[in-house]
């Protein structure tokens, strides 16, 4: 019997860099699509983009395009919590503190996600990692804390950044643990994306519509071409 292969092999390390790099690097391109975009225009753009990506991708796979029994419903919440709720927090929480900060918190990520898993998903949860989530937790607080006592915009702006990330933080999990459930298992998860994706951003066109106006584009390239990044690569 072969060892299970390594971090280090080709194989494994590669895309572990790939996916790295385009995770690190969504967090500098949102800061490039909010300013004259509502936030929520813009997360509404980047999901239509995604969206259509997906579905030419599941066709390319030769899958039929539609769910069955509860998948609809399903896709709606899952588009709701990821690419509506999610996806606004995180936008607007960039508009509060940096960058670095959010991709930072978000990490943080690990924790809902293993502990909801282990309460819906019957998941183990292993003491070693109760001990590294701690550490995590512990290790952000103080970083917050020192981002409070020295932040230049104030520690008001901070404060709102920090919570909203968090929120952020729980509908992805929230998202991640539906993902899991023998209802997503049931359909093409490439399908469901699809979808989930096409309804959070209709969602999102609602929410924008209704708090900020009729849809606003900054006709730059550097705007478009960062909605095409983060709808097609990221997303």
């Amino acid at each position: 019997m072969s060892a299970p292969p390594s971090l280090l092999t080709p194989r494994v390390l590669l895309p572990f860099l790939f996916v790295t790099l385009i995770w690190g690097s969504t967090w500098i391109v949102i800061t490039g699509q909010l300013g004259v975009v509502p936030p929520s225009w813009s997360v509404a753009y980047r999901f239509f983009v995604g969206a259509a990506a997906m579905f030419a991708y599941a066709a390319w796979r030769g899958e039929r395009l539609t769910l069955s029994g509860y998948g609809w419903g399903f896709a709606a919440l899952l588009g709701m919590a990821q690419f509506a709720f999610n996806f606004n927090f995180v936008y607007r929480a960039e508009l509060h503190i940096t960058s670095g900060l959010v991709a930072v918190l978000f990490a943080l990520l690990i924790v809902p996600n293993t502990l909801l898993g282990r309460v819906f998903l019957k998941t183990k949860v292993e003491g070693r990692f109760l001990l590294g989530a701690g550490i995590a937790i512990v290790g952000v607080g103080m970083m917050i804390l020192q981002e409070y006592r020295a932040a230049a915009v104030g520690a008001a702006e901070v404060l709102i950044g920090t919570a909203l990330t968090l929120c952020g933080v729980m509908s992805a999990s929230a998202s991640n643990v539906m993902q899991g459930s023998n209802i997503a298992r049931a359909q093409s998860m490439v399908v469901m994306i699809a979808w989930a994706m096409l309804f959070g951003a209709l969602g999102d066109s609602v929410f924008a519509w209704v708090t900020t106006g009729p849809p606003v584009i900054e006709a730059t390239s550097a705007y478009l071409v960062g909605v095409l990044y983060l709808g097609v690569i990221a997303s």
